[in-house]
């Protein structure tokens, strides 16, 4: 193409502690044209993104738009360019209307100097973009009780009423029906016709084929390659991503001892969640097994996890424990019958950072040390000493706030939570995440350990190294479904991300 591109990002640097994200990335996007960014999670997707958006600030490279080197702030100065984001995150308001989080800050005013918002104008304002996202919500319907589909629509609402030359697109469609993508595919058709530039960030491999003139793949913070219009193939796609051959990366044993014929400590049967109550999911968790549960970012395997240890209502199914019926209402049903959760945000799901380590551990446990309704406090110090002595908890003293603690160790303290209490079933969903290597390797430990005591673990991660490294099988999701369970000896991260990607369409 003869023109400038609209947006050029030449060898995109940053690091982040104990992380480069990005290294050296480039990638340029012309008018008119919808290039897909893929990558698995990890890969630098979204950092690259948040420089674009003024979020992040690159630690070296170039950003040029329409051929003019740029530098980008902040958010305010992105959008100035021209530059409107759909994030996967809602960005909404839940006290604002429609067409109040739609025209946030660019709101219409009447009245002279009184400069007094002008809902009707705004309602006028607005309709179109509603009506052309074929969103079934009047523009004065108050976001909070929206579904989350239509919650997203409003999101891409937003970005269409910027006029923005260049629109990011992030997992657009993942809270979406097929006939609410179908009209959203139609309104990129449409934007493109118009000359908008798209970068289409998405884990579904069919849709870029439906979209995207052409793919950039990243992997590991660094281009992997690009593949044109007529590349776009399932395994072409996946082998970027992956980074080898479909037929190469076969896992190593991790040497545990052979579960394939303990029974079931855990049995989940036709297990409807609240966000996707039309997917049963079945599965069983073997006695002193580590099953991996992995797929893509909004694949549903958190909400299996939180429905499995009560924080959640169940939309529908059963559950067992060795055999016999597991019903659980609240938390405290499945902490009294063994079953315990380590949450993917350990810091404001998995701790009271104000309190000591002390309190976090014994929290769950303090009618242990207790004796006619009185705490014991020195039973309790000697037990906590213990159990974090074991898990090599680094700290100058368990009287430390666990807000003071590195990641690695807030984690061991939530571990050391329910160690105390002998777990039978284990859910760790994200058990790694932000922790360092040194940790990550004792944490691994940890995990095996306790499995070789013939504890049953479910492991949510969205480490495919973790998974691989760790697991006895792996099950996958994919939009809520269980997509299939691979055994020890089938597990690469190539079959891994068939599964995790879905069919694709017929």
């Amino acid at each position: 193409m003869g023109v400038a591109a609209v947006l050029e990002l030449r060898n995109i640097q940053k690091r982040f502690p104990g992380v480069h994200a990005l290294r050296g990335v480039s990638l340029d996007l012309h008018a008119g044209e919808v290039v897909a960014l893929l990558g698995e999670n990890g890969a630098g997707k979204s950092t690259l993104m948040r420089t674009v958006g003024g979020i992040e600030q690159p630690d070296a490279g170039e950003i040029r738009v329409d051929g003019r080197a740029v530098t980008i702030p902040n958010v305010h100065a992105s959008a100035s360019l021209g530059i409107a984001f759909i994030h996967q995150e809602l960005n909404l308001l839940d006290n604002l209307d429609v067409a109040g989080n739609v025209l946030l800050g660019r709101e219409p005013t009447r009245a002279g100097r009184l400069r007094l918002v002008d809902e009707a104008r705004m309602h006028a304002i607005v309709r179109p973009y509603l009506d052309e996202l074929g969103l079934d919500a009047a523009p004065g319907a108050p976001v909070a009780t929206l579904s989350i589909a239509q919650q997203q629509l409003v999101e891409i609402a937003k970005a269409l009423s910027l006029d923005a030359r260049l629109i990011v697109m992030d997992e657009p469609t993942s809270s979406l029906t097929l006939a609410e993508t179908a009209r959203l595919h139609a309104v990129i058709s449409s934007l493109r016709a118009r000359g908008a530039a798209i970068i289409y960030i998405t884990h579904r491999l069919g849709e870029v084929q439906a979209i995207a003139d052409r793919a950039v793949v990243l992997r590991d913070g660094a281009n992997a390659g690009a593949l044109g219009r007529g590349e776009l193939t399932h395994d072409a796609m996946i082998q970027l991503m992956v980074g080898r051959s479909l037929e190469q990366g076969r896992r190593q044993s991790r040497g545990s001892p052979d579960t394939a014929d303990a029974p079931d400590a855990l049995t989940v049967t036709g297990l409807r969640t609240q966000r996707y109550p039309r997917q049963a999911v079945s599965f069983g968790v073997r006695q002193g097994e580590i099953l991996g549960m992995a797929g893509l970012i909004g694949a549903g395997r958190s909400e299996v996890a939180r429905a499995i240890f009560g924080i959640d209502p169940v939309a529908g199914g059963t559950m067992a424990l060795a055999g016999a019926p597991f019903a659980v209402r609240t938390p405290q049903d499945a902490i009294r019958r063994g079953v315990f959760l380590i949450p993917e945000d350990r810091r404001t799901a998995g701790l009271v950072l104000e309190s000591s380590i002390r309190e976090n551990v014994s929290l769950p446990a303090l009618s242990r040390y207790a004796t006619a309704g009185l705490v014991s406090e020195v039973r309790e110090r000697e037990h906590v000493e213990a159990t974090c002595r074991q898990l090599r908890v680094k700290a100058p003293s368990i009287e430390v706030r666990a807000s003071a603690l590195s990641g690695g160790n807030q984690q061991k303290v939530v571990l050391a939570r329910w160690l105390a209490l002998g777990p039978k079933v284990l859910i760790v969903d994200e058990p790694t995440r932000g922790i360092d290597v040194g940790a990550k390797a004792e944490i691994y430990a940890l995990l095996r350990g306790l499995a070789q005591d013939g504890v049953a673990i479910l492991m949510i991660s969205s480490d495919m190294e973790e998974i691989l490294h760790l697991s006895d099988r792996v099950a996958v999701m994919h939009e809520g479904a269980l997509t299939g369970i691979l055994p020890r000896d089938a597990c690469t991260e190539a079959a891994i991300l068939r599964f995790a990607v879905g069919p694709l369409p017929s």
